[in-house]
């Protein structure tokens, strides 16, 4: 019997690491700069670093899990073979909510700003072109997405470089604080710890897509050693980035009542107080590009968690577990997603947007969690010291901080994910009362009906 197709191993560390860079979105720094330093007292960069720090334990935790369990699914495989297949299955089914919400919040991204430029366009067809071209790059195959994501990577890079030579330039010319070095920023009488944990909360958002980088296990060559470090240093280049621009950011602007809008965003205000109007309009470019960098790396990684879903048979095989000859890729799951991205015709941003984070805190959380499930009580090391910090410490301290985040969840998200997990009970019922799904602890699943078996 000739063997099914599978995904193709065609990623080394670093195409991977600008999947994760691309999903993360640096130029998002600027957008949310004036909301966090109203709310830190103009602490921006510490309150980064806080969530950098945060970010790393729950990194740490997806490191260990991927040696553990090398494939795409993540967090949804984690806990299915660490903890329990049904909890693992309810931890997949609430990851989705987000994986498939951010594709086309990107798509809804990218149209407000074509529509700026083009106000004569129909919104409609943007989010139909844009679409289109995210789906099209995703079907042909994941190198390309690799490759033309790491071209907008890439330039918002070039335009975040330009931005903190200009902003030394005006530094020196007496803007802001009237220097390059100053303490200020990162500390003063005036910080108090509470404001910096409520503007970490807001900026843990930004590292949200970190851990996408482990949906390409299948795909990544040498997956054991390449995913951990690609996981590590997605989060820590990410927070690099986001660092060193907020502090010259904030220090080329330590009173935030020139920004005109800092509840959305900042970054049109900065860039032309910092370059003026040409340097604005690349600044804007680069915002663009990001956006379409994290569309094309959300629209990947979720296809390969619906594909090993459906590999598993929690979803419709034949549909999600398809993979095609030629390409390589998901194709079926990558169509379905777009189809999921035109529905940003009919959603506002503010609407799309309080909808995501529930799913993202559960993967967070249930990582940890695996951690200590699998090496601590599974395999019972917890006989030296350094096994006792790896396998229980970090990952509780990363599920503490990701506890952090769960008392700042916005209330709709918070009731979308629940009523989206209770559907997901619903549907885990279905699955085993009525079509005999059995799901055992490695991840074998069992299809009974007419003498079919099926395992993954």
């Amino acid at each position: 019997m000739k063997n099914s197709p599978t995904l193709k191993r065609s990623l080394g560390l670093w195409p991977i690491v600008m999947l994760g860079l691309g999903y993360l979105t640096p130029a998002v720094v600027f957008d949310t700069f004036g909301l966090v330093s109203k709310e830190t007292s103009g602490h921006v960069p510490t309150a980064y670093l806080l969530t950098l720090v945060a970010m790393l334990f729950t990194a740490f935790s997806y490191g260990k899990m991927v040696n553990a369990y090398p494939t795409a699914g993540s967090a949804y495989t984690y806990a299915q073979r660490s903890i329990n297949p049904k909890v693992g299955f309810l931890v997949g089914w609430l990851a989705l909510l987000d994986y498939l919400l951010l594709p086309m919040i990107n798509i809804l991204l990218g149209q407000q700003y074509l529509s700026a430029i083009f106000p004569s366009v129909p919104g409609w067809l943007w989010v139909v072109v844009l679409t289109g071209a995210m789906t099209y790059i995703n079907i042909k195959s994941i190198k390309s997405t690799a490759n033309i994501n790491s071209i907008f990577v890439v330039y918002q890079f070039l335009i975040v470089v330009a931005f903190i030579v200009l902003g030394v330039k005006q530094l020196l010319g007496g803007m802001g604080y009237g220097s390059p070095i100053a303490m200020g920023p990162l500390f003063s009488s005036n910080m108090h710890f509470s404001p910096l944990v409520s503007g970490a909360t807001i900026l843990c958002f930004s590292f949200l897509g970190f851990d996408a980088v482990s949906t390409y296990t299948e795909e990544a060559i040498n997956p054991k050693k390449t995913i951990p470090r690609a996981i590590f240093l997605t989060a820590l280049i990410g927070g690099g980035i986001f660092i060193i621009a907020s502090y010259v950011s904030q220090l080329l602007f330590p009173d935030i009542s020139l920004f005109k809008d800092i509840e959305n965003t900042t970054a049109p205000d900065i860039s032309f107080y910092v370059g003026g109007k040409i340097f604005q309009t690349f600044f804007l470019s680069a915002s663009f590009a990001g956006i379409i960098a994290s569309a094309l790396a959300s629209h990947a990684s979720v296809s390969r968690l619906l594909y090993v879903m459906g590999r598993d048979n929690v979803l419709p095989n034949k549909f999600f577990g398809y993979v095609h000859p030629k390409f390589q890729t998901p194709v079926y799951n990558i169509l379905f997603v777009g189809a999921v991205c035109l529905t940003a015709v009919f959603f506002s941003m503010q609407y799309a947007t309080s909808f995501i984070n529930f799913g993202s805190l559960i993967a967070f959380t249930f990582v940890n969690l695996s951690v200590i499930a699998q090496f601590a009580i599974r395999e019972k090391k917890y006989k030296s010291l350094k096994q006792i910090i790896s396998n229980i410490i970090i990952p509780s301290i990363g599920a503490l901080f990701v506890g952090v985040l769960w008392a700042n969840v916005q209330r709709d998200s918070f009731i979308l994910g629940v009523g989206w997990a209770i559907i997901g009970i619903i549907y885990l019922f279905f699955l085993i009362k009525v079509l005999n799904v059995q799901i055992d602890h490695f991840g074998k699943e069992k299809v009974i009906d007419e003498k079919i078996t099926i395992n993954s």
